[in-house]
């Protein structure tokens, strides 16, 4: 645990949260996502800032998310991918409309001095993820895939035949 210093003393709990969330993606990349309390505890870890563990636990859940409606905090740090799970948030995410144009990544001015270098891992890190994206949607790439199932018979006849005995 670093000594916090007057510089670490102005960090917003959301920049911490970044700060931490980030770390964890670093540490672990491995994993696409975290769980809450493993943020919370990362926060706490890093101890930028002595804030208290429900202001932080409150950004996780809430004021930091993306996809989760404004409350009243709009942040656009976190994406949650699952019920309970984080991920730092990247362009392209799926977003709350009354998030729109919030506050993504820290302002450099506002991390301490160890901390700035982050906003550049954190620009590689999303430039990777999108090359790495599948090209093809998923779920457009199923078009046609149950075309087997009738293909020797037209399929309006097919549907028919479904519904035989519906009443």
């Amino acid at each position: 645990m670093r000594p916090i210093s007057d510089a670490h003393t102005k960090v917003k709990i959301a920049d911490q949260v970044w700060i931490a969330t980030l770390l964890l993606h670093k540490e672990k990349p491995e994993q696409p996502d975290f769980a809450m309390d493993e943020i919370v505890e990362r926060v706490a870890r890093e101890a930028i800032y002595e804030s208290s563990r429900t202001s932080v636990y409150v950004h996780v859940v809430q004021h930091c998310v993306a996809n989760r409606p404004p409350n009243p905090a709009r942040y656009r740090i976190l994406f949650e991918t699952t019920s309970g799970r984080r991920r730092l948030f990247r362009k392209g995410d799926a977003y709350h409309p009354a998030r729109e144009g919030a506050k993504i990544t820290p302002n450099p001015e506002d991390l301490p001095q160890d901390y700035r270098g982050l906003l550049a891992w954190y620009r590689d890190w999303c430039s990777t993820i999108s090359r790495a994206a599948p090209e093809i949607d998923p779920l457009l790439d199923l078009a046609g895939s149950g075309r087997h199932l009738w293909e020797d018979e037209h399929t309006d006849a097919y549907v028919r035949r479904l519904q035989e005995g519906w009443e």
